[in-house]
């Protein structure tokens, strides 16, 4: 029945409802409820703006939060199958992507010189205590829904709601780029100089937005095929993936600190040329290799035990990469002095010319492309919490809720 039909006597817009929840739901219910309750914005917004959510409501989830499943399924429900590895393997997967190998040569060359290592750690503290928030609240509160959750249940409803759409606006765009740069650094590891090679230029476009992209939409595809078969599944594949990058990364640093001299770190002009101002400004320009994080605490319904196991993804798994950039860091400026350090391919070309493998570089591009597929599953498996717990909102859509109980994956939108 429509909302406008089944309203009676009662103040706000949703008079005449036991609860509030059953008067959005209804909004959906037919094409005339759904524009009605459009007509209603204004009266919806002056009375829901500043509601704050219950945080049980936060957490639709028919598993206990300590624990496995209650033995029920109502079919919008999340079971705990994700143990706390696998989330330390989303933070590291979705923090680390392609952005360190660009990174590092820019603050290196331009801003910090050696002293990069001083930059990577004092951002990684400052993206650290950021993430100290996301834990805590993942702890008390451990929804699917991230931030929009933390928001709903304390600054209101308009707040979350403003939130959550600039997230999935954000998760839209920055899959859809972080897609398109693969097929750029696919293509250098062939040998391809110009990516736009392997894309389809469409002349019924405007120049700088007709090149179709085919090999990124290929990659989505798998990766949501992977997504909609089991988070389970989803979340082991990323584990092994995220471990070859490792090892790759790995493989860059022993080979930075095997052929590298100590003498560059204060060849020609000290550890730190540009002063404490270019420490700082170092660490301004690489903070955007830690921005991932965030990702990890839309598993929260998902993982056992999350008063444990949240903490230890997402705070352990900062500290792991801070370690590992500080690393790589270091065996960058040790290879070659900061002003000889090229901006543009700082590994693959400081690799080939130290050590004269010319496969080092393709070794580099491997680890780029797996940084990238690593990091965008992590955020598609973000983006469909986010749209699944903004539907249980009544934001959007309730057939964003639909859960596949056998294998215990949301419905991709």
């Amino acid at each position: 029945m429509a909302i406008m039909e089944r309203k009676s006597e009662g103040d706000g817009c949703c008079g005449g409802y036991d609860d509030h929840e059953t008067c959005l739901r209804d909004s959906f219910t037919s094409l005339k409820s759904y524009l009605a309750a459009i007509k209603q914005t204004p009266s919806r917004l002056l009375e829901r703006a500043t509601a704050v959510s219950d945080s049980e409501k936060e957490v639709p989830s028919s598993a206990p939060a300590e624990g496995g499943s209650n033995g029920t399924s109502t079919g919008t429900a999340m079971e705990r199958k994700v143990g706390w590895l696998e989330v330390v393997a989303m933070g590291v997967g979705g923090i680390m992507g392609a952005g360190i190998l660009v990174s590092t040569g820019q603050a290196a060359h331009s801003s910090a010189g050696p002293a990069v290592i001083l930059s990577f750690a004092i951002a990684g503290f400052s993206a650290l205590l950021s993430a100290l928030c996301y834990a805590e609240f993942a702890v008390s509160l451990p929804s699917a829904g991230g931030a929009f959750s933390y928001l709903r249940s304390t600054l209101g409803e308009f707040a979350a709601y403003f939130t959550g759409a600039n997230l999935l606006m954000e998760y839209v765009i920055s899959n859809a780029m972080v897609a398109r740069s693969f097929t750029s650094y696919l293509a250098t590891i062939y040998g391809v100089s110009d990516s736009n090679s392997w894309r389809i230029e469409a002349q019924c476009l405007s120049p700088g937005y007709n090149m179709l992209d085919l090999p990124a939409v290929a990659l989505i595809a798998v990766l949501t095929m992977c997504i909609s078969y089991s988070t389970k599944v989803s979340c082991r594949v990323n584990l092994v993936i995220t471990t070859f990058h490792m090892a790759l990364m790995g493989f860059v640093v022993a080979i930075g600190f095997a052929k590298g001299s100590i003498s560059n770190l204060t060849h020609p002009d000290g550890f730190a040329p540009f002063g404490t101002k270019g420490v700082w400004n170092g660490a301004a320009l690489v903070y955007f290799s830690y921005i991932g994080y965030d990702a990890v605490s839309t598993m929260a319904e998902e993982v056992h035990l999350p008063s444990k196991a949240m903490p230890r993804g997402i705070a352990g798994s900062l500290v792991f990469v801070t370690c590992l950039y500080c690393l790589m860091a270091a065996s960058l400026v040790l290879l070659l002095p900061y002003t000889q350090i090229d901006m543009t391919a700082p590994f693959a070309t400081t690799l080939r010319e130290k050590t004269g493998w010319e496969w080092a570089s393709i070794v580099v591009g491997i680890g780029e492309c797996i940084g990238i597929l690593s990091s965008l599953l992590v955020f598609m498996l973000g983006q469909t919490r986010y749209f699944y717990m903004i539907a249980h909102a009544y934001v959007l859509p309730s057939w964003l809720t639909r859960i596949k109980n056998a294998l215990q994956c949301i419905h991709c939108p």
